[in-house]
């Protein structure tokens, strides 16, 4: 039977500021049986897609990333925030809620025909997460699966990645805040 996740998922009141609810994914990575699970239902999902690599973003989507990656024998390509990366690297601009933030891959990590799973710890708004598709497929990589632990469902990022055609696996739905 499998475990309840949901359970192992801690519920701050008014973090990072007054009137947030956060959702900490540390209780449920500090949990063995839970962390192991976690990782196995992403991956055991998305097996059989021909899936060449796991793309996880900066920093809670590397812990579950690599996991998803190892598991299913493929390469992971870390998505990091702009000036992290050594070499040369293609950058694409988000918005935040006052300003643009930048992620970045190395510019050589991926070309086409490649097939890359996106994997982070939790869609909301998915700004994010539609950076690192179209940062994705500027290097002509196929993005059309991307998993998640948490959606926070009717903060609408996981319906956006769905308009531009990513299929959207979750294991967690709670009511964003």
């Amino acid at each position: 039977m499998p475990l309840d996740l949901k359970a192992l998922v801690r519920s701050i009141p008014d973090y990072p500021k007054k009137g947030i609810l956060f959702r900490d994914i540390t209780t449920l990575i500090e949990h063995p049986a839970g962390f192991r699970e976690s990782v196995g239902r992403l991956a055991e999902a998305h097996r059989g897609l021909g899936i060449t690599h796991v793309a996880g973003i900066e920093a809670r989507g590397f812990i579950f990333g690599s996991g998803v990656a190892i598991s299913m024998g493929v390469g992971f390509v870390p998505i990091r925030k702009k000036g992290k990366l050594p070499g040369q690297t293609l950058g694409e601009n988000y918005a935040l809620e006052y300003g643009v933030d930048t992620i970045e891959i190395h510019a050589d990590v991926l070309e086409p025909g490649d097939k890359v799973l996106l994997i982070d710890d939790l869609v909301a708004t998915g700004g994010t997460a539609l950076a690192a598709v179209g940062l994705l497929r500027r290097t002509g990589a196929t993005v059309e699966h991307a998993g998640f632990v948490i959606d926070l469902f009717d903060l609408g990022g996981a319906e956006k990645l769905k308009r531009i055609g990513v299929e959207v696996y979750k294991l967690i739905d709670f009511e964003g805040h």
